[in-house]
């Protein structure tokens, strides 16, 4: 994370190790066959008394079935059933004034060993030993509250049961969980696990009892009449407020006050993951001198704190202009370590929270406006390189955005040929990519499921990765290490297709051509109706931008202009690109000093040299309507 001196803001940067070379469009090592993990649910399911319904919409709600290869997620949690080992903990509360128990310091791991008796290396990392284990916790969980236990017993006499395996802090999370749950039974569920294990589980329409959340020994929580955080009410957020207030030498932190949409309207979410646990994210985000953000998602259950109104701007994304016009969401994890991964509770309520978000303030919801900070460009030439790369490669941007409501177009109903626009959309699970120095610089980051597709100079496997001029100014070609984003083309990014050679398509990427496999037996790239932007006839070339800013004659007296100035990238002649929005403003907020009052501050300057934000390589970008011809895809 980066300080915001007084414009920029950043957070979650990570230096660019050295470069290694060497992909593989592969699958996972072989290994020895899986156990039968719907046999597991099953036999577990009889053996401690659960509905093996309950069972596996509890599992799904934790995992999706996975196993993960035995690595534990960002809070400590294992396999199917996510048994968390994390230790006694105790931090500070948020006013720091005294020890406070945290969800972390509850040991499922621990129960499930001592309710089952199996070792809890095997509870880690069999997958059998841990659905048992999560039957067992389950079980206990049901007696405990003086409720029939019994393989045969309606699942509708389940609720505080699941609700108090959330590992919620207050009943509001714990109901939030249990009601997600009975959702996922409800509408049912089949997938195939990233071991290869086909799982289903048939819908199943039930009532449960939501009056057994009385019984559990947990505060009520945050409650919707009492809350000003702008939430949805089933979440169960809380206000932690960032500060706004001034720290010396003209100085002051850590956000801008604001009134948008009227200063700015809101045009993005930006997915931030934390690069730190979530207790100190929240301190740092009480620091004035430091930078800020609307929300921290916790991982081990989802739990949300907002910090910045929406109104007001956030200092989080590294580019101004993105600042003005966006939301920033921090989640509990690490883009670089590709040994844990991020949990089923954090994905599915900040999807809620987006959908929430994206219809309070007329966000599109699509990938082109809830995007990664790794799609935020750099603001001038100099910047690029120090641009960030959060959530990273591990984020499931397929899943999510099923849960978010607004699924990654995958449709084979257009032919994919030259002109086309198609969205990259290569699965998850079974799309494992060599990544390298996810842990140690120059080591292969241990195999799993990632969101991107490598793009070549040419239709070889054996040829060089594409170059970003941004990330390698000296001219050399992309390499495979987890931070290099500048040959990736990420699950939901739009391109429009320049050649296609047999499985091999190229799309224009970074003003040149990049080569991905996509045959279509198993395709990679579907293509979809859409807009594109052309260079007008008669310009060689055409210059992209990293924010809108006025033209110098919009500025007023007083405001100083700030300098139009094009990225080190350009379009071609011939090449085209995706239109994300034609409706941005063009505009800049001007806000530099403590609680300024217009016309000197505070005052959204508008101009009237009307941009274009586009799909531009791994990132997106802005180009001028006066130099571009705007056309439907052929």
């Amino acid at each position: 994370m980066l300080r915001r001196p007084k414009i920029l803001a950043a957070l979650a940067a990570v230096a660019l190790p050295a470069a290694l070379v060497g992909v593989s469009l592969g699958g996972p090592p072989a290994e020895a066959a899986p156990p039968d993990a719907a046999s597991a649910f099953s036999q577990a399911a009889a053996k401690y008394g659960v509905p093996e319904s309950v069972l596996l919409a509890v599992s799904y709600a934790e995992s999706r079935w996975d196993d993960h290869a035995g690595a534990p997620s960002t809070t400590g949690g294992y396999g199917p059933m996510h048994l968390t080992d994390l230790g006694d903990s105790e931090v500070e509360d948020l006013s720091g004034k005294q020890k406070v128990a945290t969800a972390e310091s509850l040991q499922t791991l621990d129960k499930a060993a001592d309710l089952t008796g199996l070792d809890q290396s095997a509870l880690r990392t069999d997958v059998t030993a841990n659905i048992s284990g999560g039957a067992a916790v389950l079980a206990s969980y049901q007696k405990s509250l003086g409720l029939p236990v019994g393989a045969n017993t309606s699942p509708a006499e389940w609720y505080g049961a699941v609700a108090s395996y959330a590992e919620a802090p207050d009943k509001v999370g714990a109901g939030g969980f249990a009601d997600d749950v009975y959702s996922i039974l409800a509408k049912g569920a089949a997938r195939t696990t990233n071991t290869g294990q086909q799982i289903v589980m048939p819908a199943l329409a039930v009532t449960p009892d939501k009056s057994q959340l009385s019984k559990l020994s947990l505060p009520a929580g945050v409650q919707p009449s009492t809350s000003d955080v702008e939430c949805p009410p089933s979440l169960g957020c809380e206000w932690l407020p960032a500060p706004y207030s001034e720290f010396g030498d003209g100085d002051y932190g850590n956000h801008d006050l604001a009134n948008r949409p009227k200063t700015g309207k809101i045009d993005y979410i930006v997915i931030h993951d934390t690069e730190g646990t979530w207790q100190g994210v929240l301190n740092l985000v009480q620091d004035p001198t430091y930078v800020s953000w609307q929300y921290t998602m916790r991982s081990s259950d989802g739990h949300v704190w907002q910090h910045v109104k929406a109104k007001d701007v956030a200092w989080h994304a590294g580019n101004w202009y993105v600042n003005m016009h966006s939301i920033g969401i921090e989640h509990e994890g690490f883009a670089p370590q590709g040994a844990t991964w991020f949990t089923e509770s954090l994905y599915r309520n900040s999807a809620k929270l987006v959908r929430y978000l994206a219809v309070k303030n007329n966000i599109p919801l699509d990938r082109a406006h809830i995007i990664g900070h790794d799609q935020v460009p750099g603001t001038i030439p100099s910047t690029v390189r120090g641009m960030h790369w959060d959530p990273g490669p591990y984020w499931d941007w397929e899943h999510y955005m099923d849960l978010v409501g607004a699924p990654i177009w995958g449709k084979s109903v257009l032919p994919v040929h030259t002109g086309s626009i198609v969205s990259i959309k290569p699965g998850f699970a079974g799309n494992v990519q060599v990544v390298n120095s996810c842990d140690t610089a120059g080591t292969p980051c241990k195999p799993q499921g990632t969101n991107f597709v490598y793009l070549r100079q040419a239709p070889d496997d054996n040829a060089p990765l594409v170059k970003d001029l941004g990330l390698h100014p000296d001219g050399s070609n992309g390499t495979t290490e987890v931070s290099d984003m500048g040959s990736r083309a990420a699950a939901g990014s739009e391109y429009v297709v320049a050649e296609r050679q047999g499985d091999w398509v190229a799309v224009w990427y970074l003003g040149a051509k990049g080569w991905f496999k996509s045959p279509a037996s198993a395709p990679d790239a579907f293509a979809k109706p859409g807009l594109v932007v052309k260079p007008k006839a008669g310009l060689t070339s055409v210059p992209v931008y990293g924010r809108a800013y006025p033209e110098q004659s919009a500025y007023p007296a007083g405001i100083p202009y700030q300098t139009v100035t094009p990225l080190q990238y350009s379009i071609g002649a011939g090449q085209a690109y995706p239109v994300g929005d034609l409706n941005i403003e063009t505009d800049y907020y001007r806000a530099v000093t403590f609680a300024g009052e217009p016309p000197a501050d505070h005052v959204q300057v508008l101009g009237k040299d009307k941009y274009y934000q586009i799909w531009f390589g791994h990132r997106m970008a802005y180009v001028r309507a006066a130099d571009v011809d705007v056309r439907p895809a052929v």
